[in-house]
């Protein structure tokens, strides 16, 4: 998988996803991340790529030119399957439309930053909004490390145990059960017996039990939620 991200700030990007998981996952070849600042792409010669908007509210908004002569030159290069671009009003990045957009080829993210972006590019160039939830960053740039982080992890080969990803939160709409390590008694805090039974199946009967307990205590609209078409 290849993800391309265009920003006002890539460098913010740079250490998210340059370490740990994220970063073996490029050093194996399973997943490449292409940063590119969007100021490459303006002729001003003061490298500006924002402009106050029209109307009477204040703030800067990021231009048209540039947005779109930079996905011009990497839509040139090669076909997308999504263009993203990161908005507080897009649709909310869940573990099922990471496990989506894990199966794509070629991602390419833009980066919202200042009061959005000039909305003639959400209309004619962008084919997806996401949002990592409801509130306001300063730039798209940490939303686009997330999303980023989210959809390399799935792909197969990236986690040592590509079975720990099945076990994640959210992946069957339960949150995850409860996880212990040793010792199995520390402080007389002890380790529930049924997991040092060896029984597997008891535990995973267990598991499930226990995932759909905290989710019905602490998430219930997942019981609710459909899945994305």
């Amino acid at each position: 998988m290849r993800i391309d991200i265009i920003s006002v700030l890539p460098e913010i990007i740079e250490s998210p996803l340059g370490h740990s998981i994220i970063k073996r996952a490029q050093t194996k070849g399973l997943a490449e991340v292409h940063l590119h600042s969007l100021r490459d792409f303006t002729t001003d010669k003061h490298r500006t790529v924002d402009d106050y908007a029209f109307g009477p509210d204040a703030g800067m908004v990021l231009k048209v030119e540039p947005v779109f002569k930079a996905l011009e030159k990497l839509k040139g290069e090669r076909e997308y399957d999504e263009i993203i671009y990161t908005s507080p009003d897009g649709e909310m990045l869940t573990q099922k439309l990471a496990n989506h957009l894990s199966t794509k080829k070629n991602i390419l993210i833009v980066c919202g930053h200042y009061k959005g972006i000039d909305h003639r590019v959400r209309e004619n160039l962008i084919t997806r909004e996401i949002s990592i939830g409801d509130y306001v960053l300063t730039g798209g740039e940490l939303a686009a490390a997330v999303i980023a982080d989210s959809v390399i992890r799935l792909i197969p080969g990236v986690l040592s145990d590509e079975t720990s990803a099945l076990t994640d939160s959210f992946q069957d709409n339960l949150l995850a059960p409860p996880v212990y390590t040793r010792p199995a008694d520390f402080n007389g805090w002890k380790v529930p017996d049924i997991l040092l039974s060896g029984n597997f199946k008891e535990i995973e009967k267990w598991q499930l039990q226990q995932s759909l307990e905290r989710t019905k205590k602490l998430r219930p609209n997942l019981l609710d939620e459909e899945g994305i078409e």
